[in-house]
């Protein structure tokens, strides 16, 4: 007997999910991506240190970075909607916390759970959309990717603005309406969420995860990952830095980092264009290339429309390397163990942003600036283009993996 066909209204559903499950984790991320700016401009408002604002910058990272593997291990085993409801709420105190209470403790408590809950959401929306296949994958991959990116444009800009006209205290109550609308948008997605949920084999949840490790492709790819969404969290922490220093306002702070998230807005338009012609470890190597460069010449320039092209120029970058790279991980990743994957994948993006904010804080108060931490991280994106440059092999297993949608004649 074949086995049963979808319902015709099983497919537009899950194609109407993806999309609602994109705008659910644009609410998400526009906390996160403005609550950064937030937190490091009040705190700088509060005359906090340098090493006192990377602090904070890393607390927000220092939970995933511990957690990040075992989330994803949850999410394999019981499904995506209690982590994700669990998730916006942890955000939506986080994000008031700080409207209530203006100080480094609250600070920090919130970047605690705004980073937290972030982590969460994110590993399970991409492992949901990542339980499609072939094409109808690269899609969900790319439409996840365009809307990071267009809440990484509104977060900073929204978080830049109302501190200039609301105050550093009521931005926090601003940013904290999107996780709400999120929470709402997950107890309207249940039915869908537990539904769809396709549970790891028993054999695979208990293996360890240094198997992940296990494969050369997997490895290629987390250190890739690793170090371009490295230079990604280093061009937010860095900037907000800068510009102080250098007598911005915060509403032009926020529009330098604006012009990076709306880059990452165009390239990923364009993306599915160049993904046909040119392969995903192409496009990672020119980025690194092309981000360590901008890193090189950023800090010798300070005009703000040059500040703003620099930055845009890097978003394009940036940009054009996650849909790839999550297909890459989506292939090699072992079967029933995606949302692992993707948490390793998380706790070491995590584990960067703990310790470079540190570094680069305790550099920073010890040089008396930032000019230096460009050039490290220039030099960290050189050595990055050198250490994958043979990995151009695992591009074209995974353009293999995913025919055209005609089949070849009989």
């Amino acid at each position: 007997m074949p086995p049963p066909q979808p319902s015709p209204q099983s497919i537009p559903s899950a194609f109407a999910s993806a999309g609602v499950l994109c705008l659910l984790i644009m609410l998400v991320h526009i906390a996160i991506s403005g609550g950064r700016v937030a937190v490091t401009l009040t705190a700088l408002e509060l005359g906090r240190s340098t090493l006192e604002v990377g602090v904070l910058i890393a607390v927000f990272a220092l939970l995933p970075m511990l957690c990040s593997v075992q989330a994803g291990r949850l999410i394999d085993a019981i499904g995506p909607y209690k982590p994700m409801r669990a998730s916006a709420s942890l955000v939506i105190v986080g994000a008031l916390l700080p409207f209530a209470w203006q100080s480094l403790p609250s600070l920090m408590i919130a970047a605690v759970l705004i980073g937290s809950g972030h982590m969460t959401f994110q590993i399970a929306v991409q492992r949901q959309m990542g339980q499609s296949t072939g094409e109808e994958r690269l899609r969900n991959f790319s439409w996840l990717s365009l809307a990071m990116a267009t809440s990484g444009l509104v977060g900073p800009l929204v978080a830049g603005i109302s501190i200039d006209h609301l105050g550093h205290r009521s931005v926090f109550a601003l940013l904290a309406l999107s996780p709400i609308l999120c929470f709402v948008g997950v107890l309207r997605m249940k039915r869908y969420l537990v539904t769809s949920h396709i549970k790891a084999p028993p054999s695979e949840v208990k293996r360890s995860v240094t198997d992940l490790f296990a494969s050369k492709e997997l490895r290629r790819v987390f250190i890739a990952n690793m170090l371009l969404s490295s230079a990604w969290d280093t061009h937010g922490f860095v900037v907000p830095i800068f510009g102080v220093n250098a007598g911005l306002s915060a509403t032009t702070i926020g529009l330098i980092l604006a012009a990076f998230a709306s880059a990452t807005i165009v390239i990923r338009i364009v993306l599915p264009w160049i993904q046909r012609h040119v392969r995903p470890w192409q496009l990672i190597h020119a980025a690194l290339l092309a981000s360590g460069i901008n890193f090189l010449l950023y800090p010798l320039l300070s005009q703000v429309w040059i500040l703003m092209s620099m930055s845009f120029v890097l978003g394009l970058a940036l940009g054009s390397t996650q849909p790839g790279i999550l297909a890459l991980l989506q292939h090699h990743a072992p079967a029933g163990r995606a949302g692992e994957a993707f948490g390793l994948r998380m706790a070491l993006i995590n584990g960067c942003q703990v310790t470079l904010p540190l570094a680069f804080g305790a550099l920073g108060a010890v040089m008396g600036g930032v000019m230096p931490l460009f050039w490290i991280t220039a030099a960290a994106l050189g050595a990055g283009r050198w250490f994958t440059r043979d990995a151009e092999r695992a591009s074209r297993s995974i353009t293999d993996s995913h025919p055209p949608t005609t089949p070849p004649p009989k």
